[in-house]
């Protein structure tokens, strides 16, 4: 769950190769299997009554041909002296399946504006009246990938906006309980599950009636501090019309264009880590 260093730096050196990284991604090597589990080793602990909630916060997302969210983003960075410092960032997010997308973000950091209309990408920062633009792969999963290949550009929220958002638990969930129902987080009733892999341990406030996540809390015991981060969810908006043009912007179009822009001083994301999944 990692965030790319400057978002703006990264989005714009990424842009241009982002149409290679379809293809590049192919040629990729697979990741290597997970080794064979000892006779030892203690069964997976899954609770069905979590694995519905969960199941059914999946066909949610999938199922739906349009979404739109803000997405406010907490991370944990330690500081010089060691002490934990918390950032925040702020995404207003719309998207119709299967290849179109617009985040527009703000928060600590230089705000930016991204955009992909299934052909295109560009990203776009309005104070500095700057832009690029590149050929994109045809689908979000892909232009994702592409970009995190290539530029480490990578949202929180990925995992709720790609195609099968339950695919990364296929093989990988250890446990999975039911924690309870909450009536605080996201202004709805949820119910809390609780989730483990191999990585990261994680908390899911799912709405008890639409199905839609209000919060997930992740933390991953091997960084160091065992880093936590936090993505709350609102203004949820499910298969509602999407204005034409959405995807598109004239004023990025009318923007300076550049290839490249260096990492930021003194941006406080500048030493982002690995990439993480939103969800463990």
């Amino acid at each position: 769950m990692a965030r790319p260093n400057s978002s703006t730096a990264l989005a714009l050196a990424a842009l241009v190769t982002l149409s290679a990284g379809a293809a590049g991604a192919q040629t990729r090597p697979a990741p290597k299997p997970p080794a064979a589990a000892s006779a030892q080793t203690a069964p997976a602990k899954i609770d069905p009554k979590a694995m519905a909630v969960l199941k059914a916060s999946c066909a949610a997302l999938k199922n739906a041909k349009t979404l739109s969210f803000t997405a406010v983003d907490t991370y944990e960075r330690a500081a010089r002296n060691g002490q934990p410092l918390y950032y925040t960032v702020k995404s207003d997010v719309t998207l119709e399946r299967p290849n179109k997308l617009k985040v527009v973000k703000v928060g600590d950091g230089v705000p930016d504006e991204f955009y992909y209309d299934g052909k295109t990408v560009t990203a776009y920062v309005p104070s500095q009246e700057v832009a690029a633009v590149a050929d994109a792969p045809p689908n979000i999963d892909d232009m994702l990938d592409a970009a995190w290949s290539y530029a480490a550009i990578h949202y929180p929220f990925a995992d709720v906006i790609v195609s099968d958002p339950c695919a990364i638990f296929d093989e990988s969930l250890k446990s999975a309980f039911y924690v309870g129902q909450s009536n605080v987080v996201g202004g709805v009733p949820t119910d809390v599950i609780a989730l483990t892999t191999d990585r990261v341990q994680g908390q899911i406030w799912v709405g008890a009636q639409d199905r839609l996540p209000r919060m997930i809390r992740t933390n991953y015991p091997s960084e160091p501090g065992a880093a936590g981060y936090q993505t709350e969810y609102s203004n949820w908006r499910v298969n509602a019309p999407v204005a034409a043009g959405t995807f598109t912007s004239p004023k990025a179009q009318a923007a300076r264009k550049i290839a490249f822009l260096p990492p930021s001083v003194g941006d406080p994301r500048a030493n982002a880590p690995a990439k993480q999944g939103g969800r463990p």
